[in-house]
């Protein structure tokens, strides 16, 4: 079998071999790819594994060869599967290697935003605290989180982690999903509307894959529904935010702040309006990345090329 990896370097910057990959067939790795180059590198691939380079269906119509792409990350949309499925290609995802890695960053995010830690480091750095009257200051408001609601849109396998780490901090829960799964055992929680959950929670954090259905549902309505005091933290697809309007709600003050790790274009466009925005924090992509969560993805993308392989393909979204 000849496997294809077209954007392996942030799986593998260097202390993530591919070994286990390696020991399955034929294998190149490409650093990145970009689109006028994959089908040149991949056109006699059997197996193509990406992360976010695209394959549309115009360049699965030139890739004959091509039977399994597994994509190195929980989110599949940068597949046309569609199309994949109507030419026999399998494509598969690996849902669970970095549930803990997100929940933790989007609290990372979270807890930046209430208490502002790199700024008042700065702050003390640069001689405010040494020149300072008092025994202490701080330049924006602080946050504390008990007794405040988490607002969970998309309640897998990440939201529900997100879900216990907020109950932990005290914080009450509620959720939206298009699937009602069963209740958590901690309380309070309850299940919401969009709408509604929007409109009362403290903090609005987004769990949910993107669809042709929900790109830009996060919108100036929606986003009109927020408390004036309401922060809102996105770990998911940059797609799901319309961020003009993020922006402007940012710099009108409507909402109190936001965290990105995704934007709608990445690497970000220079002319991004959230790169202007008033308290928002912005991070590039890396909820995912920590080495831990790296060696489950690099783990579970071998067992599905073996599974394929073996004529018993797992994780299949196709």
């Amino acid at each position: 079998m000849k496997i294809v990896v077209l954007d392996g370097k942030t799986l593998n910057p260097g202390d993530n071999p591919w070994d286990e990959v390696a020991k399955l067939g034929e294998l190149t790795v490409y650093d990145r790819t970009a689109p006028e180059e994959i089908v040149p590198r991949a056109k006699d691939a059997e197996i193509i594994l990406t992360n976010k380079t695209p394959l549309t269906a115009q360049t699965l119509e030139q890739l004959p060869k091509l039977r399994f792409i597994s994509v190195l990350a929980t989110g599949y949309n940068i597949v046309d599967v569609q199309a994949a499925a109507q030419r026999g290609i399998v494509v598969s995802n690996v849902p669970v290697y970095a549930t803990d890695s997100v929940a933790q960053f989007t609290f990372a995010l979270l807890l930046e935003l209430c208490h502002h830690v790199a700024a008042h480091d700065a702050a003390v750095k640069s001689g405010e605290w040494s020149s300072c009257p008092d025994f202490c200051f701080w330049k924006y408001p602080l946050v504390e989180l008990a007794g405040k609601q988490m607002g969970i849109v998309g309640f897998g396998r990440i939201g529900r982690r997100v879900g216990e780490l907020a109950n932990a901090f005290g914080m009450k829960v509620v959720a939206t999903d298009i699937i009602r799964t069963p209740e958590p055992g901690y309380q309070p929680f309850k299940w919401m509307d969009i709408d509604e959950l929007f409109s009362t929670s403290d903090v609005v954090s987004l769990h949910c894959p993107q669809t042709a259905d929900n790109v830009g549902m996060v919108n100036r309505e929606l986003i009109g529904k927020m408390k004036k005091s309401a922060f809102l933290i996105n770990t998911s697809r940059g797609g799901l935010i319309v961020e003009e309007d993020l922006a402007e709600a940012l710099n009108t003050e409507r909402i109190a702040g936001a965290a990105v790790d995704v934007v709608s274009t990445e690497p970000i466009k220079p002319d991004n309006p959230l790169l202007n925005a008033k308290n928002c924090i912005i991070t590039p992509h890396i909820a995912w990345a920590s080495l831990d969560a790296r060696k489950r993805l690099m783990k579970a993308t071998a067992e599905n090329i073996s599974a394929f392989i073996a004529g018993t393909p797992i994780n299949v979204v196709s």
